[in-house]
């Protein structure tokens, strides 16, 4: 148990390194990996602004069941969504209210096995755009052709797909990194299951050899 705990600490460090890698940068997004213990609950915020929109996306990627629960609460303390004992979960808010939500993932029901969780949550801003700056931009028209809004409003949607796009790659990096987890884990499995197995077969098969010998022996013993 030591070392499955102790495993699934260091890959936990190694996805955030990656993480911190690939996330340079201010971006209103979260992205987290944390280990989650036997029995205990974790509970993180979000900051979000009236009329804004929020997804929150989690797996579980290491862990005995592979299973948690989670619940995400308004800032006016409504229970938004409970998931019981479940894997992963996509979830979205819209619009957000004004205020803190707060996202609790719950392993009290398993006493023994820690669990290793990623979650990200999208901040979608719909009160302005993503680069900011002035909106009440004149621009004289022999100069440009497009109004500053126009150029606003596609570089935004630009942002926003790229944003998209990073996230679902580090969606597909949990997964690869909780599939090979498994693989790991089963192979310990069956390695130990198969030795067992082939110790077993070769003790009883020593033991016919010798139950064999003594009965010959013994036959041999009552002619003489």
């Amino acid at each position: 148990m030591m070392k499955a705990c102790g495993e699934l600490f260091w890959l936990a460090l190694f996805i955030r390194a990656v993480d911190w890698t690939l996330g340079l940068g201010p971006n209103k997004n979260v992205e987290f990996t944390f280990l989650l213990p036997a029995g205990g609950t974790e509970c993180f915020y979000q900051t979000t602004a009236k009329n804004d929109s929020i997804e929150v996306e989690y797996q579980v990627i290491g862990g005995s069941g592979l299973d948690v629960g989670f619940v995400l609460v308004s800032p006016g303390g409504h229970r938004l969504v409970s998931d019981f004992r479940s894997s992963e979960g996509l979830h979205m808010v819209n619009p957000a209210e004004d205020g803190d939500y707060r996202l609790c993932f719950d392993n009290s029901f398993s006493k023994v096995s820690a669990k290793m969780v990623f979650f990200g949550v999208t901040a979608n801003r719909q009160s302005s755009g993503a680069y900011g700056g002035q909106r009440d931009v004149v621009l004289p028209e022999s100069v440009v052709d497009y109004k500053l809004e126009d150029i606003r409003v596609r570089l935004d949607s630009v942002h926003q797909d790229l944003e998209r796009s990073r996230q679902v790659l580090t969606g597909l990096r949990t997964r690869e990194a909780r599939d090979r987890h498994l693989l790991e884990d089963n192979l310990w499995r069956v390695s130990f299951w198969s030795c067992l197995n082939v110790l077993v077969l070769l003790i009883v098969a020593v033991t016919q050899i010798y139950t064999l010998r003594r009965l010959f022996d013994g036959a041999r013993r009552m002619r003489a």
